[in-house]
């Protein structure tokens, strides 16, 4: 459960190391985001060198948040931090880079994001 000006760790080899939300996609009244929703971000932290620059304005996918979240089985999700991976496009759902670091809530099949899913080393 995430809000505007939340910070991310980023799980992905495109630079980044830290995101702030911005704007959580899908309506002005949304509120808090979830893993699998999409947000706009601003990096704040960068390596040098990488695809991303810091001040950049970047769309990202929630891949782990500290929340816990129920699934269908009836058990609970939660992880140690919250983190994102950065999109390519606003409407596309393939990532920027080419590795995952971490593992990734199974969520984000259902919710259309396969490519995060098999470049992911661990699927929680």
């Amino acid at each position: 459960m995430l809000q505007k000006e939340s910070y991310l760790e980023v799980a992905d080899n495109s630079g980044a190391k830290a995101l702030q939300i911005i704007h959580i996609c899908g309506s002005t009244k949304k509120r808090y985001a979830y893993l699998g929703d999409r947000v706009i971000c601003a990096v704040k932290k960068a390596m040098p060198g990488g695809m991303v620059k810091k001040g950049d304005v970047v769309t990202a996918v929630i891949v782990r948040t500290r929340k816990e979240v129920k699934r269908a089985d009836g058990s609970y999700i939660r992880f140690g931090d919250n983190a994102g991976v950065i999109m390519k496009d606003k409407k596309d759902n393939e990532p920027m880079a080419s590795r995952m670091f971490g593992p990734i809530a199974r969520e984000l099949r259902a919710a259309g994001y396969s490519k995060i899913i098999s470049l992911a080393p661990e699927v929680a």
